[in-house]
């Protein structure tokens, strides 16, 4: 990358009133379900990196419209995808058939990414980043496909949850799966936004959110536990270079879990990046600054990756 576009990339971020904002756009998957994704499109001739982000299991892509604009803000292209029944999908709410179906869509969508970056810009990295419950679902993605995937960012992710189903919930979902009922749904166990921050203004934005999911199938809650079992064996396929961030008073993962799974990728360029004194969503945190400089400043270092 030369210096020239450095700078733009600088000025862009430095004045004031160049307010970002994103544009609503829709992806068909090849099983024709058609989900909306935000892209945050920089003001720059060439973007300084690809970043594909995926959210959690409640939330949606409008969760992170600060992180968002601070990729953008400094070069990056970042298209955040809502997660299909999930967020602005209205179809089939809260629903997947398996899991495969949820690695596919994203495997499409990084697909054509890439065929744009090469397009455009050949020699700057494509990041996967990943929120939360789906960081199994990008872990998984980034073992099988390493060809799709520059440099892997894990943002407190599902992979070492705490709370966890019990073997008898576990033995019910096989059940409901055996018997046929798929498509039966279930409330989600985080409907308390305490778990998420302990902020109160942003446990409202949470809890009055039009758009956050309650409810999933019984098809949603199988493929998610084998997006469970997937993550747990693939540490050792994870070779590129990685981001994890925690947050140290998570009520939703389990850091020191999350550390040791951590001791295990095989990455020879990793980074963990722990905040104390934060709740899970570090979006939501009343110093996210910090973190939004650290997950800028880990994209500037990634670049040179391809």
């Amino acid at each position: 990358m030369t210096s020239p576009q450095k700078n733009v990339s600088a000025d862009v971020a430095q004045q004031p009133g160049a307010l970002i904002e994103p544009v609503i756009k829709q992806f068909t998957a090849s099983d024709g379900y058609r989900f909306h994704y935000r892209h945050w499109k920089p003001k720059v001739e060439r973007p300084l990196g690809y970043v594909v982000a995926l959210h959690g299991i409640q939330s949606h892509s409008g969760w992170y419209d600060a992180s968002s604009r601070k990729m953008c803000e400094a070069g990056f292209d970042v298209r955040y995808l809502d997660r299909r029944g999930s967020g602005l999908n209205k179809d089939d709410r809260g629903h997947a058939p398996h899991h495969e179906r949820l690695i596919n869509d994203v495997v499409q969508f990084l697909t054509a990414v890439r065929h744009e970056r090469n397009q455009v810009a050949p020699t700057v990295p494509v990041i996967l980043l990943a929120v939360s419950w789906s960081g199994k679902l990008a872990a998984t993605i980034t073992a099988q496909r390493p060809e799709l995937v520059d440099a892997l960012a894990l943002l407190y992710p599902g992979i070492c949850p705490r709370i966890r189903p019990s073997w008898q919930q576990l033995v019910k979902l096989k059940l409901a799966m055996w018997r046929g009922w798929a498509l039966g749904d279930v409330p989600i166990p985080l409907d308390d936004p305490a778990l998420f921050t302990a902020e109160s203004e942003w446990q409202a934005y949470i809890r009055n959110d039009p758009l956050a999911l309650h409810r999933a199938t019984v098809a949603f809650l199988a493929a998610s536990r084998a997006l469970d079992l997937s993550a747990a064996k693939i540490p050792d396929r994870l070779r590129c270079p990685l981001l994890l961030m925690l947050a140290g008073r998570d009520r939703i993962i389990d850091p020191p879990a999350t550390h040791r799974y951590y001791a295990r990728i095989a990455s020879q360029t990793k980074t963990l990046i722990e905040y104390p004194n934060a709740a899970h969503t570090l979006e939501f945190e009343p110093d996210r600054e910090v973190f939004l400089g650290d997950l800028v400043g880990w994209l500037e270092s990634v670049r040179g990756c391809c």
